[in-house]
């Protein structure tokens, strides 16, 4: 783990670097960001016209269960709607829920947008296998995570 003005800078310096494709970019920076925050899961989502599509996740060996979703299903669905950040302290009691992996208890998805009010563009949903694992920091730093791939998303 470092420092959030490290991995901050890490982050930006993917952006910069080769591999110039776009979904390997996006793969790495899922990984900087997971790692740097010890989460057990990352998926990065792209929001369009037909729904949420997961772009990348990390690690690569657990997909999500529901890698393509219509705006109105799960939490992910409830950011897109709200346009606010969500944390979901025990995500076995939360009704929207769409289960990715059996063994996360709570999740935080931050939405993906040039400005506030602009369409959003994608989601970062972060998730860990302990309830309440979201502190104000994590969401800051998700937050900061947002707002410098709101420059590269599509």
């Amino acid at each position: 783990m470092g420092t959030m003005d490290t991995v901050i800078d890490r982050i930006k310096s993917v952006l910069t670097e080769d591999p110039p494709e776009y979904r390997e970019r996006l793969r790495r920076i899922a990984e900087i960001i997971r790692t740097a925050r010890g989460y057990q899961w990352l998926c990065l989502y792209e929001v369009n016209t037909g729904g949420v599509e997961a772009l990348t996740w990390s690690p690569e060996e657990e997909p999500p269960a529901h890698p393509r979703f219509p705006v109105t299903e799960g939490l992910c669905g409830a950011v897109v709607n709200s346009a606010e950040t969500l944390v979901v302290s025990d995500v076995a009691k939360d009704a929207r829920y769409l289960t990715t992996l059996g063994s996360t208890r709570s999740e935080a998805v931050v939405p993906i947008r040039r400005v506030p009010l602009a369409p959003i563009l994608g989601l970062i949903d972060a998730a860990s296998e302990r309830a309440d694992s979201f502190t104000d920091e994590d969401r800051a730093f998700l937050e900061q995570c947002s707002a410098i791939l709101a420059q590269v998303c599509r």
